[in-house]
């Protein structure tokens, strides 16, 4: 039976926690077909990730900023493309192929990537994630990343109002654990007219196809706003 801990984040019991990371491995594996369904997308969107047509606005959410002060996500990112990313410092394997991807993309790109795009993560497990950390972390890919923090309940309810599931946290035993968490990366290109998914296992081709397109129509996005 779920718990609450660690500033009211959902907790799992050792058997159950060891369940959702198991499920969420899995998904990766089960993701891998994915790449094959790349190029289809491509010519049916535009797009290589899993495009969502009329998502509503972006979200409106404001958390604390690790290098001080506090981050309107809607303010700070509007007309500009945003990548939203909710994972966590510790983590073995997901999150820092997530952000690797996307910083190396960004330097191959390089004016291409776009001036404005934003990279923002936003952490899963604050517990252990310090303001600090965050910033050492992220250093370690692009000193322009965005880390943010907070309530572990507000984090949630963003996650789960873009149809991500909320973090599962293992209870709290010992320092080392592994946290389950949603996978992909969300864009939000100027414009909110589409939202593209990026899951766990996006090639690199696929990145700089997307992201480079992706900052091109959020210029178009912003131009069209302008008229």
């Amino acid at each position: 039976m779920d718990s609450r801990g660690r500033g009211g984040r959902r907790t799992v019991g050792t058997a159950a926690a060891l369940l959702v990371l198991a499920t969420a491995a899995g998904a990766c594996r089960l993701e891998a077909p994915e790449r094959g369904e790349a190029a289809r997308r491509a010519q049916e969107t535009g797009f290589r990730g899993r495009v969502i047509e009329n998502p509503g606005p972006r979200p409106d959410f404001v958390l604390n900023d690790a290098r001080g002060g506090r981050f309107d996500f809607r303010a700070e990112t509007d007309g500009r493309l945003a990548l939203l990313f909710f994972g966590y410092t510790h983590c073995p394997d997901l999150c820092p192929i997530h952000m690797s991807s996307i910083a190396e993309v960004k330097r191959d790109l390089g004016a291409r990537f776009g001036r404005d795009t934003k990279v923002i993560f936003v952490t899963v497990d604050p517990a252990r994630d310090t303001p600090e950390r965050i910033v050492s972390w992220l250093e370690n890919f692009d000193p322009e990343f965005i880390g943010l923090y907070g309530e572990p309940a507000t984090v949630d309810s963003i996650q789960l109002s873009l149809g991500l599931p909320p973090a599962m946290v293992p209870e709290p035993t010992a320092e080392d654990y592994e946290v389950g968490h949603g996978s992909p990366v969300v864009a939000f290109p100027a414009g909110d007219s589409i939202r593209v998914m990026f899951p766990f296992g996006t090639r690199q081709a696929d990145w700089l196809h997307d992201l480079e397109s992706l900052a091109a129509f959020a210029s178009l996005g912003s131009a069209g706003a302008s008229d």
